[in-house]
């Protein structure tokens, strides 16, 4: 699935933040929910654990975490296991 997990990991998380971003309901929703400002996201979205809690956020509810998989041609489980690898 992975080819090289840590890299690979990021670009999977960096495509959905993307998708989420693009989504106006769902990037007002992890903006509001995560407090993070437009400026902080864009310091910060090369950070492992940032993309590791924002794969969180999206786990938290499932139609959210499929719909983002959906936008970005994955399953759900890669999603959770670029996470899982982020975490480590």
């Amino acid at each position: 699935m992975l080819n090289d997990p840590p890299n690979d990991a990021q670009v999977l998380a960096l495509n959905a933040l993307a998708a989420t971003l693009a989504d106006q309901r769902l990037a007002e929703r992890f903006l509001s929910l995560s407090g993070i400002t437009p400026p902080d996201l864009k310091q910060r979205a090369g950070d492992s654990q940032f993309l590791a809690d924002f794969l969180r956020f999206l786990e938290a509810n499932e139609p959210d975490l499929i719909a983002i998989a959906d936008r970005i041609a994955v399953k759900p489980d890669q999603l959770v296991m670029a996470r899982n690898l982020l975490e480590s």
